[in-house]
């Protein structure tokens, strides 16, 4: 054979083995497996603005829930923040009547429930929670995580029998102790929890709910006896509330310190199915940041743009959630969130805390007019008030969310209000404005500041047709 062919020949078999051995690389087939971000890349101060503002709306409502956490950790014991919000660090505060409407702390209040809040650090102990009987009132107990979803299946609507309820965070391995009912896990160890009783405006009722508010207690399970504890909350202690600048809503998050604080509290609220890539990216670039000065200070700037660009304007309502029809909008997905982090953020800013649509659905007036100057008016065909089987509520608010003072000490009209007047077909008609309707119509106006406002309507537990869209409140007209 010729020196030509036996060079061809092992050609050939070459080819034919490197044809056989040849194979795909692997696909990835779990999040663990797809490459992230290399370490020691070089980054643009452009590209790390562009992450920064991705993970500031992101983690804007983690870093407002620790703060709001780190200032109720200050508290020794259950007590009112500013002699108003109630407030406690592994424990429960409650209130015995409706939120004092001179209160600054939050956005959105209601005067239709009797609150209580919380927050607790389940890695210090799980939380026992004590249920009473609530007979035939409307309440629910909602618990939320450190990214402010509500996990819990607690109230009236889901049938929850009187008992005692262990909340337990990610890391507990333990045993149901005896004499719980159930044990209800978070996926955070940093958890709200906000009881909401319903309270009509009678003084009778007023009075008849106190002995149930007396036993909502929390407390860590070494305190845990079987026995129901008693909390006379009418004597709760007062606690200075934390500094405040504005006429509005207490400042909760800062974007100077944002990216300084976010690592070690990404590290507490680990990703869920789905977000490990977006978790690479934010801590590719916090890792660079903590090492270069520039990089610290290129995230620094791009949170000041962003809580003016993107966190600023979801106060607004026009901004919030989608269209409802007649000019209200609704809000979508509410505390169940998931990777919905553009309405997430949005309920963060404007009314942090809200619940899981079927315990309540909420909508609000997108005209950005609305005045007191003017008289408004709102009408409920006969038949059609909110379907709801717990209760409805129209709210107005200033244009920080938040209640004015007036002379009827009346902020809110809905299921709870006692001498609501109908029209002679049947229909029910609400009035908003500075300026009385009138003697006769009084027991329907909420009275507005002179400036701009707005409504909120509330539907607890709300009927399939405010879940599905075939229920819409009726048009906000000026009376002429």
């Amino acid at each position: 054979m010729k020196c030509s062919q036996l060079l061809a020949a092992a050609l050939v078999g070459a080819l034919a083995t490197t044809t056989t051995q040849a194979q795909q690389f692997p696909l990835p087939k779990t999040a663990a497996e797809v490459p992230g971000p290399a370490a020691g890349s070089v980054m643009t101060k452009e590209y790390v603005q562009s992450v920064g503002r991705t993970a500031y709306l992101f983690a804007w409502p983690l870093v407002n829930a620790a703060h709001r956490n780190a200032a109720m950790s200050q508290a020794p014991e259950p007590g009112l923040m500013g002699g108003i919000l109630p407030l406690a660090h592994n424990s429960v505060s409650v209130l015995t009547d409706y939120i004092s409407p001179g209160q600054r702390f939050v956005t959105c209040p209601n005067q239709d429930v009797v609150y209580g809040f919380g927050f607790s650090d389940l890695d210090q102990s799980p939380l026992v929670l004590q249920i009473p009987d609530f007979g035939d009132r409307f309440w629910v107990y909602a618990l939320y995580d450190q990214r402010t979803d509500e996990f819990s299946q607690i109230g009236k609507a889901y049938g929850t029998k009187p008992g005692f309820y262990l909340l337990v965070g990610p890391n507990w391995n333990g045993e149901k102790p005896e004499g719980i009912t159930a044990v209800i896990h978070s996926s955070t160890p940093l958890v709200a929890t906000a009881p909401r009783i319903f309270q009509n405006d009678s003084a009778e009722d007023k009075a008849a709910i106190q002995p149930v508010l007396s036993q909502i207690v929390f407390y860590p399970l070494a305190q845990f006896d079987g026995k129901m504890k008693i909390k006379d909350w009418t004597k709760t202690p007062h606690f200075p509330a934390p500094a405040s600048a504005g006429k509005g809503e207490t400042k909760w998050v800062s974007p100077e310190t944002f990216f300084a604080e976010l690592p070690a509290i990404l590290k507490r609220v680990p990703p869920l199915p789905g977000e490990e890539a977006l978790y690479a990216q934010i801590n590719s670039v916090l890792d660079a940041a903590a090492k270069d000065p520039a990089i610290q200070q290129a995230l620094t700037d791009a949170a000041v743009a962003a809580e003016k660009e993107l966190i600023t304007p979801l106060f607004d309502w026009r901004n919030n959630g989608g269209p409802a029809g007649n000019g209200w909008n609704a809000q979508v997905n509410a505390a169940v969130w998931g990777n919905d982090y553009l309405n997430r953020a949005e309920m963060a800013k404007s009314s942090m805390y809200g619940n899981r649509p079927e315990e309540t659905k909420y909508y609000y007036t997108v005209n950005e007019d609305l005045t007191g100057k003017n008289l408004y008016s709102i009408t409920f065909p006969k038949g059609q008030v909110p379907p709801v089987k717990g209760f409805w509520s129209v709210t107005l608010y200033n244009e920080y969310h938040l209640f004015e003072a007036n002379a009827l000490n009346r902020f809110s009209l809905g299921t709870k209000s006692t001498d609501l007047q109908y029209n002679a077909d049947g229909s029910l008609t609400l009035y908003a404005g500075a300026k009385s309707p009138g003697k006769d119509k009084e027991s329907n106006w909420l009275p507005a500041p002179k400036g701009k406002f707005s409504l909120f309507l509330r539907a607890y537990w709300p009927e399939p047709s405010v879940l599905d869209g075939t229920w819409t409140p009726p048009a906000v007209v000026q009376v002429k």
